[in-house]
């Protein structure tokens, strides 16, 4: 820590420094830009930083990993402890299909999974609805009934592994068919671990894959909350996702506010529903993108959780530690990969993959090189994974926790980013919350109008991307590509139809019934649905029940 009069010398040493040595330099060689921004955020970057830029009180601002206010991390030992979970995204075609990928991740030395599924699934349809015509399979696995997660899991004990679903409207079907299956399969209930994505609320911002208005939606989850609570207490019952807002082409500064602003939106919910802050909290997990600016995005991680922290402290009153610990998991950027020369991918994944660990991060999945074409193939999946693997045991990057912490850039950006998005939630509040903000479409217009001016930077040439508007090459390499044939749609549909046929078709009846009943009650839905996927009733028929009941979200819907 520096006193006043120290800082003072520093300023005046620094002037000295820019007269006496960097002037001359600068006269006769400049800068390779007029000005320097941060990635996204358009922050200018100061050409050094010192003490004098920088307002940091230690135990206040940075404090200990484990302790508030968690700058510096959730655990006390962070990744000396243990590492990152290596969690690679996967899914496509048939639940056969998948199944093998899952093995094949698991004996490449994945430590946890990731489940994706198609559109047709997370739009709550079926594999033979009309609308799932042509997309069965494509962005993900096709789950139709439980019998299809028996078959992605096959051979893998749920009491093993940790699974990610990325699943929001039809969360609690999904949900209650992984439940349902540690039930067949003997597992405790209280031994599932995971995360179920359940974020609605970045639906209705970014990826438009909702189903039902806010309101229902909204009580969907806070039903996952209790549900989970109460039976499942070491699975992530959400996992707020600041990903998709960066997708969209939101600053660094967006991310965090709009995430976090999700995430107030859901703890009043569910502090309105009744639920006490400290039994749900704990469960709560976000999910963030890592993109190329390595320092911006260390500081993003670090802000995030020193601001979280306070939020659940001062806005919540939150009493337990673990309420107010963020923990989340990174991907790194879909939208930063190029369809031009794929193998530079593997550098921006490398970097991303850095950034997320530098920051703390609590798991990881880093993309394959040829997602700007496809889905992965089985070779750019195993390079992904081996990146992680490579930054774990090769590079020290985990051997310290917080490493650049002290930077006086890094602190500053941190302090830049948690100013910046503390305003927007400011702005957001005056506007009468995050639903509202969202329902009238502000919050998609800010993240529109940075995309838009980013694009254009480009393609003026401003803003450059290797191998597009600079470096390009003629010619480019044939890249293998994952495909899923019209067959193995067929298989799905052909599939589903034999199930329906041979299960009870009475005890669908009454499970459906009876999803019906609780849904027009204040009773928790998840063990009416638990029972309704038991008797294998598909993801279509009981997200059908809940559309009859509960509607359909339109956009601008008051």
């Amino acid at each position: 820590m520096f006193d006043p009069d120290e800082l003072a010398q520093i300023r005046e040493a620094k002037s000295a420094w820019e007269e006496e040595t960097l002037s001359p330099t600068l006269d006769r060689f400049g800068e390779r830009n007029e000005e320097f921004t941060t990635d996204t955020g358009g922050h200018e970057v100061d050409r050094l930083y010192t003490p004098a830029d920088v307002d940091l009180d230690y135990r206040r601002d940075l404090g200990f990993p484990g302790e508030k206010p968690y700058t510096r991390g959730v655990y006390p030992t962070m990744h000396r402890g243990r590492l990152w979970t290596m969690r690679q995204y996967a899914g496509f075609g048939t639940p056969t299909e998948t199944n093998e990928r899952f093995r094949y991740l698991i004996d490449n030395g994945s430590s946890g999974l990731s489940l994706a599924f198609d559109l047709p699934t997370q739009m709550g349809y079926d594999s033979d609805a009309i609308m799932a015509a042509g997309e069965v399979g494509k962005s993900g696995v096709a789950i139709d009934s439980l019998h299809d997660m028996e078959t992605v899991f096959d051979g893998i004990d749920l009491g093993d592994v940790s699974t990610s679903m990325t699943i929001n409207a039809p969360a609690s079907v999904l949900l209650a068919m992984y439940v349902a299956l540690g039930d067949k399969q003997g597992v405790p209930r209280e031994r599932l671990r995971g995360t179920i994505q359940n974020d609605i609320m970045k639906e209705y911002i970014a990826r438009n894959l909702y189903i039902y208005p806010p309101e229902p939606s909204m009580r969907l989850i806070t039903d996952i909350f209790e549900f989970c609570a109460d039976e499942t207490p070491k699975f992530n019952t959400i996992s707020i996702s600041g990903y998709h807002i960066r997708e969209a082409g939101s600053t660094a500064a967006q991310e965090v506010a709009f995430t976090l602003g999700n995430g107030i939106q859901y703890v009043e919910a569910a502090v309105e529903a009744g639920l006490d802050v400290d039994d749900f909290a704990p469960q709560l997990s976000f999910f963030f993108n890592a993109h190329n600016n390595v320092l911006e995005e260390v500081a993003k991680f670090r802000a995030a959780r020193r601001m979280w922290a306070k939020i659940m402290e001062e806005r919540f009153g939150a009493e337990n530690p673990k309420s107010m610990q963020l923990k989340f998991h990174t991907q790194t950027g879909g939208s930063t990969l190029t369809a031009q020369q794929v193998e530079n991918n593997v550098v921006r994944v490398a970097y991303q993959a850095l950034a997320a660990v530098l920051g703390g991060t609590q798991s990881l999945h880093t993309n394959g090189k040829d997602e700007a074409l496809s889905l992965p193939t089985e070779q750019s999946v195993r390079t992904a994974l081996r990146t992680q693997q490579i930054l774990a045991h090769e590079s020290g990057a985990a051997d310290t926790i917080d490493p650049l912490a002290g930077s006086y850039y890094v602190e500053a950006l941190t302090d830049d980013i948690e100013t910046d998005a503390f305003d927007l939630l400011d702005e957001i509040d005056e506007r009468g919350g995050m639903l509202d903000s969202v329902k009238n479409q502000w919050v998609q217009g800010e993240i529109q109008d940075v995309a838009y001016e980013r694009q254009r930077e480009v393609e003026k040439g401003e803003r450059v991307i290797v191998g597009v508007n600079k470096y390009r090459v003629d010619e480019e390499p044939k890249v293998e590509i994952q495909e899923v044939s019209e067959e193995e749609e067929q298989k799905q549909i052909d599939a589903l139809e034999v199930r329906k046929e041979e299960r009870d078709a009475d005890a669908v009846e009454a499970a459906l019934d009876d999803v019906r009943a609780v849904a027009n009650s204040d009773d928790n839905l998840m063990p009416s649905i638990i029972e309704a996927v038991k008797a294998y009733a598909t993801v279509g028929e009981i997200c059908g029940v809940l559309r009859e009941e509960f509607g359909e979200y339109e956009p601008g819907m008051a």
